[in-house]
Formats: C-alpha cells, structure tokens, sequence
C-alpha cells in the first residue's frame, strides 16, 4: 500500500483521489503551504501552473526524494491562446529544474476529471492516463497505483515526452471551453 499526497482537492485532485483510494492505496490531501507535512511516498501537483512556483519554494525541503506528479496544463489564463512555456519545452521540465532532487512525472494532464471519475472517456472508451518521466521505477509505481483504481495507464516516455502531452491537454482545454467537446471527452487509446 502507497500513500499519495495531492496538493489540491479541486475536481482534479478529488478524481485522481477516488482513483488511488479505489486501488486500495491511501490518499492524504495537503495545503500548498508547508504548514501541513508531506507523508506520501508520490505527491501529485493538482493545481493551475501559475501556482506551482510557489508550492516549490514553499514545500521544497519536503518533496526532495519524492516521486512528484506535474498535472499541469500551462496555458496562458488571461488568453486561453497559447503556453507559458518555450516550445522546445514544458511545465515538467521548469519543475524538473527546480527540483532537482525529486523524481519529476508527467501525467493527468490529459485527462479531464470526469473522464477519471466514470473512468471512461466519452461513456463509451476507458480512459488512459499517460505517463512520462526519466525514472523508470517512479512512473512504474505510478501507473501499478492507477491500474489498481480502475484506469488504463500508458508509459508515454521520457520526460521530454511532456511537451506532447502538454500540448495535446491544451487542445483539448481549448475545444472544451469552446464548447466543441463535453468535460467528458478525450483521447482515448484503442488497442
């Protein structure tokens, strides 16, 4: 059994919660500040990317050693119209950076939270989550937690993989908000 910390109980937070919790592992919910301590082995991100330098400086001490899970999507808010990120990069590679002794995975970010909550993608395809990162023993531990709540969970690669995915969840935000496709849409992988 695993203890996952999230930092944010949002709908995002609260989906990939129910996801852990059904797959027998414990789920702590942290604040962004570092009043409350951080006990779980993985600590998921599940906030907006304008926060996440802040909960870095704040709680960086506490996430050295630890597997941390970037969730983000880092798209211009005021905007809607592009990413705050270089091209050549990504949110999990500024986060990489910053902590460089913590062990930096890509995913969530393109899946909607009701997409992980029905745990199907459009009520008819299961959902995948797609995992990237460098350490091969983190994203292995993280996709064993979320086959065992009940999610499909796909090894997309090296953390450079990120940019993809970052892409990808930025154009599905876009249709989303644009009202082309539902909350419940999605990629789906079909084998």
């Amino acid at each position: 059994m695993t203890t996952v910390s999230i930092i944010g109980n949002g709908n995002m937070g609260t989906a990939i919660g129910g996801i852990v919790a059904a797959g027998g592992n414990t789920v702590e919910y942290v604040g962004r500040d570092a009043a409350e301590a951080i006990s779980g082995d993985i600590v998921v991100l599940a906030v907006p990317y304008p926060a996440v330098a802040e909960i870095i400086e704040a709680r960086r001490e506490q996430l050295a050693g630890k597997v941390v899970v970037d969730i983000t999507n880092p798209l211009n808010f005021e905007t809607f119209d592009s990413l705050v990120v270089p091209a050549d990069g990504s949110a999990a590679a500024v986060i990489a950076a910053a902590l460089p002794e913590s062990r930096v995975l890509k995913a969530f970010n393109t899946n909607f939270a009701a997409t992980l909550a029905a745990k199907t993608v459009g009520g008819a395809q299961p959902t995948t989550v797609l995992v990237a990162g460098d350490d091969e023993l983190a994203k292995r531990a993280l996709i064993d937690i979320v086959r065992a709540g009940g999610v499909n969970a796909v090894d997309a690669g090296a953390l450079s993989r990120a940019r993809e995915l970052e892409s990808v969840g930025f154009l599905q935000l876009t249709l989303a908000v644009q009202e082309k496709v539902g909350w419940n849409a999605g990629v789906a992988l079909v084998a």
